[in-house]
């Protein structure tokens, strides 16, 4: 006799599909904001390349301006979970370093899209939308200003304003979005390698520069 399916689980099969045809929009509607401009892109063009119904998008998204900061924050925020996960991990401050920019270089080419989407479409936010991100960046800056702190008190990072080093490097790492090209003559993993051979070099001991 087969057994009964528990309470929760066709909840939960519901949400997951809802969060698959939220997801499903986003990258659509992150396709023609990055090939067409926001400006340009209307929800009736969002629809099409979905075949759906443009009150099947409003079920989701109340309008475009949700859609954009959707999409918007989705690169500062899987930058700052695998910075947090990263600063989690055992191991030196040098080693936490590593691990952020190697993972985050990887995040943003993963998701060069919805980057660059922010870079140039900032301007379009709705201005609360605008702050909200501002905030998750800054953390971010603070997070790795911190880990940069820690490395000039082992000795193992030689600048003078871990702060504003920070804000250099994660600087360093949002600019792949822009420059990066999938099939161009730099593959992923060495713009990741080169990435953070520039970082370790900006951060060595014994340089004179004011980080």
């Amino acid at each position: 006799m087969p057994a009964k399916l528990s309470g929760p689980r066709p909840v939960r099969l519901k949400e997951e599909i809802a969060a698959f045809k939220r997801r499903r929009i986003l990258e659509e509607s992150s396709h023609l904001f990055f090939t067409q401009g926001y400006d340009a892109t209307t929800l009736d063009a969002v629809a099409e390349r979905l075949n759906v119904t443009k009150p099947f998008i409003y079920s989701y998204y109340k309008n475009k301006s949700e859609l954009l900061f959707e999409v918007c924050q989705t690169g500062i925020r899987l930058s700052l979970q695998v910075l947090e996960q990263s600063l989690a991990v055992e191991g030196s401050a040098t080693d936490k370093l590593k691990a952020v920019v190697e993972r985050v270089a990887r995040i943003i080419i993963e998701n060069q899209r919805y980057i660059s989407v922010y870079l140039r479409e900032e301007k379009s936010l709705a201005p609360e939308d605008a702050r909200a991100i501002r905030v998750m960046r800054h953390h971010f800056d603070e997070l790795l200003g911190d880990l940069l702190e820690k490395g000039v008190k082992t000795g193992e990072f030689g600048i003078q304003e871990p702060s504003r080093t920070a804000i250099w490097v994660s600087g360093l790492l949002t600019w792949i979005a822009l420059w990066y090209h999938e099939g161009g003559s730099w593959s992923a993993t060495e713009v990741v390698m080169d990435a953070l051979t520039m970082v370790m070099k900006m951060v060595a001991p014994g340089r004179s520069h004011r980080g």
